[in-house]
């Protein structure tokens, strides 16, 4: 290897890029073998800043709290990776904004698969609880447990990657390729269960609709908030599973060192996730529901029993019982 200004070997440089520049190092000793561009990346930091500003102020004001904190996780990873990526414009080589954006952007979306299972979970209550094969919490349990999971993974393996060499490197890069393919996974059941549930809808009798909620299922605003969970976790699916793709070819391989393609499935289809995600707040669109939709699922059997005159007393449980089980 040579110094790029001078054309003579600098051992010093070579092993321990940290100390490289554009003007003392070739291209090819940075992590990626592209100038992250400046525009893009700071276009994807504006709009994840405005978006996360914009949470914050629904989320306190519709007091829309467990949202609020998947939001944020989310939407802070997204600024602190494509920060990481400004920095590597001016300069490619350091180790420390590099992992910035590995890490950051890898675990991020896991966060914003939060939101939307909580959001879920809430949607069947809506609907009617004994319609769904699943009680309310079990949706958000099951889920944000898999998306637990996955966070841990991805950032471990994010970690281990970026900061060793190589079998400890392919480790690490494995370790991510895992947890990533466990985020696609899960947000492949999930969709195939929001089906289920779609489907059990259209087939359920009056009766089994919560009358409460009667009004806002009807509201258009609610049937756009429905849109705009789907187009959030088919971005969110499409971007994951380039993810895997990526990493899949390692850090040298030719997804992981093409811009165009990452700023489309990566930055483009995230930056749809949260702007649907942030125009329909579910604050915006349920109000105080979402409060009272959380006090339901706490107040008995998450929910199950929610009715329009409030949580059902004993005998009306005993009634409940009796239907499923002639069911």
């Amino acid at each position: 290897m040579f110094n790029a200004s001078t054309g003579t070997f600098n051992e010093t440089l070579y092993n321990n890029t940290n100390l490289c520049t554009l003007d003392t190092c070739p291209l090819n000793w940075a992590h990626v073998d592209y100038i992250p561009s400046l525009g893009g990346n700071v276009l994807y930091i504006a709009i994840f800043a405005l978006a996360l500003l914009l949470q914050i102020g629904f989320g306190i004001y519709y007091k829309t709290w467990t949202y609020l904190v998947a939001m944020i996780g989310g939407l802070v990873g997204e600024i602190i990776g494509y920060i990481g990526r400004v920095q590597m414009h001016f300069n490619p080589f350091p180790m420390d904004p590099f992992l910035e954006y590995l890490v950051c952007l890898t675990i991020a979306p896991a966060f914003l698969s939060a939101a939307i299972y909580l959001c879920f979970s809430r949607i069947v209550i809506v609907y009617g609880a004994r319609i769904s094969y699943f009680r309310p919490k079990v949706y958000t349990y099951l889920f944000i447990a898999g998306d637990f999971i996955a966070l841990l993974l991805q950032a471990a393996g994010g970690g281990i990657a970026a900061s060793a060499t190589g079998s400890t490197q392919q480790t690490g890069i494995n370790i991510m390729i895992a947890g990533v393919s466990w985020q696609v996974f899960s947000l492949a059941i999930f969709a195939v269960l929001c089906t289920d549930f779609a489907l059990r809808v259209r087939r359920a009798r009056a009766a089994d609709f919560n009358p409460q909620y009667e009004s806002l299922r009807a509201s258009r605003s609610f049937k756009l908030f429905l849109w705009s969970l789907g187009i959030a976790t088919l971005t969110i699916f499409i971007r994951s599973v380039f993810r895997c793709a990526e990493l899949s070819d390692g850090f040298n391989g030719s997804l992981a060192n093409d811009e165009v393609t990452f700023m489309i499935l990566e930055g483009a289809m995230i930056s749809i996730a949260v702007i649907a995600l942030t125009v329909f707040h579910p604050g915006l669109i349920w109000r105080s529901e979402w409060r009272e939709l959380a006090k339901a699922m706490k107040g008995r059997k998450d929910g199950k029993y929610y009715q329009s005159n409030g949580l059902m007393s004993i005998s009306d449980v005993d009634r409940e019982s009796n239907y499923h089980e002639m069911r």
